[in-house]
């Protein structure tokens, strides 16, 4: 019987098959480029090697190919039959996932790991700040994801991978020299691993060390593949620090070549969302924006997320349209928002109208409804840092500069040694 490199067993007698599903693996865990070219490799090996076309499916989701990844798992849940009981729960979890039932995908994975917490590919749904469980919506999930994460770990020993994804476990919940220390032990054993690198810059991040950062990211993106799926986002924290370094025209080369819509090939949540944080982020350092780069980012929003129910998305395609002056766009959002946190989608679509507009008190009263429940939204504090900071700046549109370093003194510390809001260092 062959077994995969965490020890699963596979239903393929075929070594071709499993060498590639192997690699496939190892370079979607580690956010490398050509995971999707492995896994096609291992199913031209045994076509009838179910988990190839499961994994496949998972990677075509990542390139927002959702038609060819629904079709890849409809082959997965004809072949189920032939499989034994992990791999029929391993099939399920996906199913329910690419079927639109992301609370059932989420609890199915929880039930499946606890049976084979080493079937890697199934617990990495609920792993991240993007992950099944980042994306619930609920309160507390920031602790859920260190909990999940801290259960596995026991099984993993030395993996590169389990280390990579607790320590950002305990990154988001503060716990910053633990995640330091355990992402360094991960980046010595796979150097390559770009989520390692992604760990790395957001602890760094955390404690504001900029000039480390800055360095670190730019020798680690020097040969990594600008269609692998964190180049994009690896460029934002680049151009972040640049911003926040006050160089801003590293700021701009990163966003040009890297994070925008005319230079990444990462997925559409990425772009949308790091475009239209770093052009806000930007504009709040006191940095002229071209309303080009906000009608821009408006259009993409429409043309990926027509629709809400993506909250993380909707929020930030809310934004981008209040930026762009197209108030269509931005009513539709919120007259609309559904989705895990779309409740919070709509006072802070109605605070973007408001700051547009330039009525600070409407906005300042609609996003102080959500500023208690922001991890609801997902993603990582670097990221709603977006939201921390334009309730800041809107504090200081209201000459309430005093409250404004209070407020982020209190909130995010850490931004509060150099407020990257203009007038606050004043």
């Amino acid at each position: 019987m062959l077994r995969d490199r965490y020890g699963n067993a596979l239903s393929t007698t075929s070594h071709a098959a499993r060498d590639h599903y192997d690699q496939g693996q190892d370079l979607f865990l580690s956010s490398g480029f050509g995971a999707a070219r492995a896994f096609t490799a291992a199913i031209e090996a045994d076509p009838d090697f179910a988990l190839g076309y499961v994994s496949l499916a998972r990677a075509r989701m990542g390139q927002d190919l959702m038609a060819e990844a629904k079709a890849a798992i409809a082959k997965a849940e004809a072949l189920a039959s032939t499989t034994d009981h992990r791999e029929q729960g391993h099939i399920n979890a996906f199913s329910l996932l690419l079927s639109g039932k992301p609370g059932a995908a989420r609890a199915a994975v929880k039930a499946h790991v606890r049976d084979y917490p080493r079937d890697v590919m199934v617990a990495q749904l609920c792993c991240s700040v993007f992950g099944l469980i980042g994306f619930s919506g609920e309160v507390g999930r920031e602790a859920a994801l260190l909990a999940f994460t801290e259960s596995l770990m026991p099984h993993y020993g030395e993996d590169w991978w389990m280390m990579t994804m607790h320590a950002f476990s305990l990154c988001e919940i503060g716990q910053l020299a633990a995640a330091q220390d355990l992402n360094e032990k991960s980046l010595l054993i796979n150097p390559r691993n770009a989520n390692a690198a992604h760990i790395q810059a957001h602890a760094q991040y955390e404690v504001g060390e900029i000039t480390a950062g800055r360095q670190f990211l730019s020798d680690w993106l020097v040969g990594y593949d600008n269609r692998a799926g964190l180049h994009g986002h690896l460029s934002w924290h680049a151009a972040l620090w640049a911003l926040h370094d006050g160089d801003e025209a590293a700021m701009w080369a990163a966003v040009d070549q890297g994070v925008g819509p005319a230079g990444s090939k990462g997925p559409p949540l990425n772009v949308l969302t790091d475009t239209v944080a770093i052009l806000h982020r930007a504009e709040m350092a006191g940095v002229r924006v071209a309303k080009e780069r906000w009608l821009e980012i408006s259009d993409y929003a429409v043309q990926f997320f027509p629709d809400t129910g993506q909250s993380f998305a909707d929020y930030h395609a809310a934004l981008g349209h209040a930026m762009a002056g197209d108030g269509e766009r931005l009513a539709k959002i919120v007259e609309t928002a559904q989705g895990f946190a779309g409740d919070l989608v709509r006072p802070v679509a109605r605070a973007w109208t408001e700051m547009a507009r330039e009525n600070w008190s409407a906005a300042l009263s609609n996003l102080t409804e959500v500023m208690a429940s922001t991890e609801r939204f997902g993603g990582s504090r670097a990221q709603r840092d977006l939201l921390e900071l334009a309730y800041v700046n809107v504090l200081m549109k209201l000459g309430l500069a005093d409250e404004a370093r209070r407020t982020l003194q209190s909130r995010r510390p850490v931004l509060a040694v150099a407020p990257p809001v203009h007038g606050l260092n004043g």
